[in-house]
């Protein structure tokens, strides 16, 4: 189903999605990586942060908590929604659109009431693009540069 839709995600220079993953705060293996394994970093640090997040939540740490869940908000918005192509992607990119924008709508409320069910909705969300993304690794060699 993923193999015959091109990329969702920007390529207006290869340095997007790298440029869109250091601006969330994260360094490690940004410069070797495809653009394919950025997005999947995105995912994989968007849902850590939540975890993150969730944690702080738990122990009563307001400081951490709002430090993630405005990471994991900064990384679906900036990184992740940021960088999709609607004239590449079409409907698919028009839909993660509005999905990332819904998480991070969620993200805000979860961090304003304390909501660790919100967190739990936004990981859920996340969790089966991020195994989509990683089931076309193989097929995303040409479509995601």
């Amino acid at each position: 189903m993923y193999a015959a839709t091109a990329s969702p995600f920007s390529s207006r220079s290869s340095q997007g999605p790298s440029n869109a993953y250091r601006t969330v705060g994260v360094e490690t293996g940004v410069e070797a990586a495809s653009p394919h394994r950025l997005v999947a970093m995105l995912y994989d640090g968007a849902i850590e942060a939540i975890a993150q997040a969730r944690g702080a939540m738990q122990a009563g740490q307001i400081e951490l908590k709002g430090r993630a869940i405005g990471r994991a908000a900064r990384i679906v918005d900036e990184g992740l929604r940021g960088n999709l192509d609607a004239n590449a992607g079409g409907q698919l990119a028009s839909g993660l659109g509005e999905l990332y924008a819904y998480i991070a709508r969620r993200l805000t409320h979860a961090n304003l009431h304390n909501d660790t069910a919100a967190l739990d909705e936004c990981q859920r969300l996340l969790e089966p693009l991020r195994e989509a993304w990683a089931s076309i690794a193989p097929q995303a060699g040409g479509a995601a540069r």
